[in-house]
C-alpha cells in the first residue's frame, strides 16, 4: 500500500505552477498543486472528466463555468466534465490545493 504525507510532497516553483503527483492510475489521479504568489492555472476544460479542487492551504480564483469564486482552507469545488475551470492565486501568499481527476483524460 502506498502512503504518502501530502505536506511533505508541498514543493514550489518561481517560474509555473508546480504539480506534484501522488497517485497516477490509468482512470484516476490525484496530485498537489501549488502556486507562488500570481501563479494560475489557464481555464480550460475536460470532456469526460471531473476534477476535484481541494484547498490546503492559502486561497484562490477557481473559475468554474462562468462562475468565479474565492476558495480558502478546507473548501472544495468540483469542475463537472466539459466546463470550463481554472485557479488564480490572486494573493501575495502561496496557494495548495489537492486535486483529484476522474476519469484520467
Amino acid at each position: 500500500m502506498k502512503v504518502v504525507n501530502v505536506r511533505d510532497s508541498v514543493a514550489f516553483n518561481p517560474e509555473k505552477l508546480k504539480k506534484v503527483s501522488l497517485f497516477d492510475t490509468d482512470k484516476f489521479f490525484c496530485d498537489v498543486y501549488c502556486f507562488e504568489p500570481g501563479q494560475s492555472q489557464k481555464v480550460h476544460s475536460h470532456e469526460g472528466s471531473d476534477k476535484i479542487y481541494y484547498v490546503l492551504e492559502g486561497k484562490g480564483k477557481v473559475t468554474v463555468g462562468t462562475e468565479e469564486r474565492e476558495l480558502g482552507a478546507d473548501e472544495i469545488t468540483l469542475a463537472p466534465s466539459g466546463e470550463d475551470h481554472g485557479v488564480l492565486n490572486h494573493t501575495n501568499e502561496k496557494l495548495v490545493m489537492l486535486v483529484f481527476m476522474a476519469p484520467k483524460p
